[in-house]
């Protein structure tokens, strides 16, 4: 399957949750805080899917961010100058 085929088929789940939803609160009330979560996932589902339709369209936009090469040489000793050292404090003190 496509991508677009995909995210229609997921639409068309999500427009099935958003109807049972609403038999639900119909039928349970919507004054209750199960039903308003539920309620609210479903709403943010939807959000999600709308922002995921939009990235999969958008043309030449990148699949991946580009990764960062980190070298594996040590780092400069002097960034670390007047720094704390985690859990041991600065290092002309003694711990308590």
């Amino acid at each position: 399957m496509s991508v677009h085929d995909e995210l229609s088929s997921v639409q068309r789940c999500l427009d099935e949750l958003s109807r049972t939803v609403t038999r639900l609160e119909q039928q349970l009330g919507s004054d209750g805080l199960e039903v308003r979560r539920v309620r609210t996932d479903a709403d943010h589902l939807r959000e999600s899917l709308t922002l995921l339709r939009a990235a999969a369209a958008a043309p030449g936009a990148p699949r991946r961010p580009d990764l960062v090469s980190i070298p594996d040489t040590p780092y400069d000793g002097s960034l670390w100058t007047d720094s704390d050292d985690e859990g041991l404090g600065a290092r002309d003190r003694r711990a308590p």
